[in-house]
Order: C-alpha cells, then structure tokens, then sequence
C-alpha cells in the first residue's frame, strides 16, 4: 500500500520511521519549514538503545496537490497531528484521496472520528497509539519503549487483509481489534480524567496526593467513566484500575499532555477532549460537574490570555 502520514511528529515520525525501515512505501505530508529541514537533515530517530537518521520523502500541501493524479492519490493516509491541525490537514489531504483510500486517525477523543466521516463516509478506520514521544531539536524522540498501535474497523467487521499486512513491521506491537470504537472511549476517559485532574487542581498527581485529593480524583474518574457506560462502551475493570493507579500514585511526578500544553500556552486539546465529552455527557443526560467546573477554569483563562 502506498501510505502518506500527515504529520512528522512524535507519533507520525516515530510509527513513520518503523514502517520506513520495513521498506513500506511511506510519505510524509508536513509543512514547508518541516520538509526543508527533513530534506536537508533527514529524519532523525531516537529511541533507548537507538540513535540513527533516515532520508525520507516528504511532500508539501501543495506540492501534493500539484502531482499528476496516478501519483496523488494513496492507498492508506495515516493522519498522525493534534485536534488543533485537523481541519487544516482535511484540506491539505483531500487531493490524496481516492474511492478506495482508507483513512487512519490517531487522534485523542472521539470528535475527529466524526468530522473525518461526515467528510469521507465508509473510509474511515479506527485507531489509537500508546507511545511517550517528543520532537526535540528536530529529531523524533521515543522516550520509552512502549510503541503499540491498535487498529479496527468502526463498524466492527473485519479490518482489510492489506493494511494489518502493511502494518505488521518490527519496532513496534500492532494490536487488530474487533472493539476499536470501545478501546477509543476508553483511551479518551482516560486522557480526559488525567486532563481534569491536573488542570482542575494544578498540579501534578503526588502532590494532588500529598494535599489530600484522593476522593476526589476517584470522583472524576467516576463521572467520565459514567459517560462513556452511557454512551455503551463502558471501560472494563483492567482499564479502570489503570486510570485509578496512575492517578492516584503517591509521589508521582504525572502530568498530563493536555495540562503541559495548557501551562505552555501551546495549542491545545481542550475543547477536543474535554468540551466535546461535556456535550457528549449533555445528549446522554449524564451530569459532569467536575468536567463542567474545568472546562470553566479553562476557558476563562484562555479569555484572560487572549484579551
């Protein structure tokens, strides 16, 4: 299959790489400062035990959208950038897409699941990717050496024979479920309640701890979790004592990405996973007051920022 991945960051690069040395037929769709450096420097990857950089090809919005159709048009597009870049990548990836193009989000949340298929119907497949990644002077850093991705059709049926062979390259485990829209709502509860956690009080989960905010770390770990029950697929017994383990560890120094982003002044998720789950909560009639009094923090300062 000949894949274009949107994006070359720390889950686009990362993942990207591993199929890259498998010989996979692999593009990145990136931005024009991104592929000039990548052109010049390549792509570089490290990982605990490995340092190594690969020349890879790269393709602007616009330079794909200038090839000629046979070359434009892919076979798998891998869309692997944070809620904030979705719709500029819809955009960017539209001429790549023909009637057989199948689409693979890795996003957080459940939202983009649903902009891409009111955009491209019967097109769209499910995934989610465990990795601890960062870019770090241009290079894609894999922190640890937890890589898994996890793919299936939303529909429940069987996923295409030539995208699990595709996919199946060293480097990395590759999970083929048939439950991927469960496996999604459990990944977002969990995002979501590390996410209010750490912004609601400030602070990373053992000092969260140490001041005393075990109950009320479990209450918002209950709250979320009704969400998803209510909407049928509720997280199951493992996925709940994972949240409740590293949220509630003494001493951690945990924090959330959302969180990072957020005392960053970065770009961030918020209304993708956490504003979307509220009006989830809302159509299923289930109260979110914890989430709801977050959302509110978190909107007020991004109000006070921008004034």
């Amino acid at each position: 299959m000949r894949i274009l991945i949107a994006g070359a960051g720390a889950t686009g690069g990362a993942f990207g790489t591993r199929l890259c040395e498998a010989d996979r037929d692999v593009t990145f769709l990136v931005r024009e400062a991104r592929a000039e450096r990548i052109r010049a420097a390549g792509l570089r990857f490290v990982a605990p035990g490995e340092d190594r950089t690969n020349q890879v090809p790269v393709l602007t919005a616009a330079e794909l959208a200038g090839l000629k159709d046979d070359d434009r048009v892919f076979d798998l597009i891998i869309v692997a950038v944070k809620a904030p870049a979705l719709e500029s990548v819809i955009d960017d990836v539209r001429p790549a897409i023909g009637p057989s193009t199948l689409i693979l989000p890795f996003l957080n949340g459940m939202a983009h699941i649903d902009r891409l298929e009111s955009e491209f119907p019967g097109q769209v497949l499910g995934g989610l990717v465990k990795i601890v990644g960062t870019i770090r002077d241009g290079a894609v850093v894999q922190m640890t050496d937890l890589a898994v991705m996890t793919v299936g059709d939303l529909g429940g049926g069987e996923l295409p024979a030539d995208v699990a062979t595709t996919l199946e390259v060293p480097g990395f485990r590759l999970q083929v479920i048939d439950s991927v829209r469960d496996a999604l709502w459990a990944k977002w509860v969990f995002i979501a309640a590390a996410g209010v956690v750490n912004c609601l009080f400030r602070a990373p989960v053992g000092a969260i701890m140490a001041a005393g905010g075990e109950s009320q770390v479990l209450a918002i770990v209950d709250e979320l979790e009704s969400v998803a029950a209510a909407a049928g697929h509720p997280v199951d017994g493992r996925g709940h004592a994972t949240t409740v383990s590293m949220l509630t560890e003494e001493g951690s120094s945990f924090t959330s990405s959302l969180y990072r982003d957020v005392t960053a002044g970065a770009p961030s998720e918020v209304e993708h996973i956490l504003g979307h789950l509220a009006t989830t909560a809302a159509g299923l009639g289930v109260a979110t007051p914890l989430l709801d009094l977050t959302l509110v923090q978190l909107r007020a300062g991004e109000i006070e920022r921008s004034s």
